[in-house]
């Protein structure tokens, strides 16, 4: 019923109001339905399809890399990269580069945050000297894209929160029309003497901005689902082999690269912001409650019931998602 092309879903609704009347003893329900009216139309969200802006901190671990290469291939509404944790203004550099690889020209970049660490870039040497370094005024950059824009703006954080908190300070007025699906924090995390990697690479950003950002509704996709070997990519991975053949393309020869500078050090790469990306693009496959957190001064997440109320990933379905993210990738 309402499901065909051409079908009329009032038509129906008065239809089973009408073929409920018919029973005895349901009087009051009959009534009720026709004070409410019929359900509301069933589509897709307006926010599925709301101008993107993704905050990475890519050249680390490579999970950034095919996220960004899977947003600049499959979202079309992507607007803007921004980066964070820079390492001297050069992941902004390898994300234009990307982007051009990619056939995304149009999408803007903005260098963000440096926090001066060093350790997680592997990059050196992949950008061609041609690649020029990306605006930093990264505050003004995102207040031009999102004044081009009506209604909300879908931001993915695959990063710290440093961007965020900046916002804050130096443009608040922006914070409401951002959608926020934010890759980061855990419950239980591996180590229980520390924070979750982005929460802990900017601890102050975290704590300011989890409770700032529960006043609109924000999704975080946390370590505890993220951190799972099933969405490992490694060098015995199908989509490594892909990417080393020998009609690879650009963008696939640089996450082959990647993968290779990568685990040099480490065993694979889980897709923790590939993951986030999906929640962000409302891909059924991770679960999400309503949680209440708050966070202790070296941005330790726990739940707590007066805390600041967040959409928290519970479970995941690995199996689809790599199968989702081999498609997207294709």
């Amino acid at each position: 019923m309402g499901g065909a092309k051409g079908s009329d879903p009032e038509g129906d609704w008065m239809a089973l109001v009408g073929t409920t009347a018919d029973y005895e003893g349901v009087e009051d329900m009959v009534d009720e339905m026709l004070r409410v009216g019929p359900p509301p139309r069933v589509g897709v969200p307006a926010i599925a399809k709301a101008p993107m802006i993704i905050d990475t901190d890519l050249g680390g671990d490579p999970d950034d890399t095919v996220a960004l290469v899977v947003a600049a291939r499959r979202v079309p509404e992507l607007r803007l990269v921004v980066t964070s944790d820079e390492y001297g203004g050069q992941r902004a550099r390898l994300a234009r580069y990307l982007l051009d690889l990619a056939g995304r020209p149009d999408v803007r970049v903005a260098t963000g945050s440096d926090l001066g660490n060093s350790r997680m870039w592997f990059m050196d040497g992949v950008c061609p000297a041609e690649v020029p370094r990306q605006d930093d005024d990264v505050v003004g950059v995102i207040d031009e894209v999102c004044s081009g824009i009506e209604g909300r703006i879908r931001w993915v954080g695959m990063g710290p929160l440093s961007n965020l908190a900046r916002l804050q300070r130096e443009a608040p007025v922006l914070l409401p029309r951002l959608a926020v699906t934010q890759m980061g924090g855990a419950i239980n995390y591996r180590d229980p003497s520390r924070a979750e990697h982005n929460f802990r690479v900017d601890a102050e950003a975290a704590i300011r901005m989890v409770p700032e950002l529960g006043r609109w509704n924000p999704t975080f996709v946390v370590s505890d689902v993220t951190f799972n070997p099933a969405m490992e990519i490694t060098r015995e991975s199908a989509l490594y082999e892909r990417w080393g053949r020998l009609d690879a393309r650009p963008w696939e020869r640089v996450l082959r690269e990647h993968f290779d500078r990568w685990t040099t050090k480490y065993p694979g790469s889980m897709q923790h912001d590939a993951l986030a990306l999906a929640a962000a693009l409302l891909w059924p496959g991770v679960r999400f409650v309503r949680e209440h957190v708050v966070l202790d001064d070296i941005a330790r997440m726990s739940l707590k019931a007066d805390g600041a109320e967040i959409k928290m990933s519970i479970s995941a379905d690995y199996a689809a998602f790599m199968v989702w993210l081999e498609k997207a990738l294709d």
